[in-house]
């Protein structure tokens, strides 16, 4: 706060963007500053639907910016506002506005913007909460020693949009909550905002890439599949559509490794949601999903800790996640469960492979974990998720 530059919180819709614009705004009234000062506009809100421009938008700054006093201007949802970036610049210009916007579209932050406002913002990522920030909310509703182990299975179920954790959960109204949201990022922020005529073949994408959360992805198998049911969707259109969901922060996408080689690879990426509500949202919570899910839950964890994240391939085997961050390296395979030998090799196999004195784990729902097989530590998630450091 206080400092000279703008900033810009983004990420997915219902991540808690607005929620912190307001405490924002409450420590500026404990520090205090005068509430007239403060000018807070969402512009989802019917009564600013009328500030659709640059221009409309510069009267109302400038009615309401009437002394030559420090002003802190927080902007919500400023994407809806056309050429926006114009006043932004004009009052960081003017040097009496202290500026934050939320968006939920990446594209705020394309490379013209960066160009055009170059230096003098910063971005900062919201996600949905992490299982450890929803044992926080959990420990305000409830006794502090709840069971942490326990806890993770409602959290598989609940997913991390903060609006479900505000309150005891109750799952009929959970599933309404998260459908709401999955038909508001579908609908508005992706198929209305980019004026999509094919809303049937663009809506089987977004279930097929929830389908096989953790899976290898390949455009042209999943156009020749849509051809064989007698549906034309290009390769390039299919990248298309991926660009616009990670636009809109539904999605991630998770570069392979070739750790001979040591570069990145350019095809048979992975994507992850940003939030595993989505997924049952959009299908229902399954038993067959879960294994997907939790690899997705603990990507999401290694992002929000700034871990730059890629799927490791060495020969025939893959690791799930080589998490790199101020060069240093973690080694992740997740799986549902250790039900046989043949799985324990499988999982562990890859990561035995790998000589290096790095921090290597095999994390998985099973109660009885502990165990390290030469180096290599088998965690139950909710330990792993939990963890200061790795």
């Amino acid at each position: 706060m206080h400092r000279p530059v703008i900033k810009v919180l983004t990420g997915i819709r219902r991540s808690g963007k607005s929620a912190l614009l307001t405490l924002i705004a409450d420590e500026l009234k404990q520090q205090g500053i005068d509430g007239n000062h403060i000018i807070r506009i969402n512009f989802e809100e019917s009564r600013f639907f009328s500030l659709t421009n640059a221009h409309m938008l510069d009267e109302y700054l400038r009615e309401k910016m009437d002394d030559s006093g420090r002003y802190f201007v927080l902007l919500d949802e400023i994407q809806e506002v056309e050429n926006w970036e114009k006043i932004v610049n004009s009052l960081l210009a003017a040097g009496n506005a202290d500026i934050y916007l939320t968006g939920s579209n990446s594209r705020l932050l394309s490379s013209e913007l960066s160009t055009y406002l170059a230096g003098r913002y910063v971005e900062i990522p919201i996600q949905t909460l992490t299982f450890s920030e929803s044992l926080v909310f959990a420990e305000h509703r409830e006794a502090p020693d709840t069971d942490r182990k326990a806890a993770f299975l409602p959290y598989l179920k609940r997913g991390g949009f903060p609006i479900l954790h505000v309150a005891p959960y109750d799952e009929e109204a959970g599933r309404t909550v998260v459908s709401g949201i999955y038909a508001s990022v579908i609908l508005r922020d992706v198929i209305q905002r980019y004026s999509l005529r094919n809303t049937e073949l663009f809506e089987r994408l977004v279930l097929f890439l929830f389908e096989n959360t953790g899976n290898i992805f390949s455009a042209k198998s999943v156009s020749d599949f849509l051809k064989s049911q007698n549906r034309q969707l290009s390769v390039n259109t299919i990248y298309e559509y991926l660009r616009m969901l990670e636009e809109a922060f539904v999605i991630r996408k998770v570069s392979r490794y070739d750790m001979a080689g040591k570069r990145v690879l350019k095809t048979l990426e992975k994507y992850y949601v940003s939030d595993i509500s989505l997924i049952s949202a959009a299908l229902g919570f399954r038993d067959t999903k879960i294994s997907g899910m939790l690899e997705n839950i603990v990507y999401l964890e290694l992002i929000s800790r700034d871990y730059q994240v890629y799927i490791g391939k060495s020969g025939d085997k893959e690791i799930d996640f080589i998490a790199e961050k101020n060069g240093e390296l973690v080694y992740i395979q997740v799986a549902r469960a250790i039900i046989s030998d043949e799985t324990r090799e499988r999982e562990f196999a890859p990561l035995l492979a790998v000589h290096n004195h790095y921090p290597k784990y095999v994390v998985t729902m099973d109660e009885l974990t502990g165990g390290t097989i030469d180096g290599v530590r088998h965690v139950h998630i909710a330990d792993f998720l939990l963890m200061d450091s790795w």
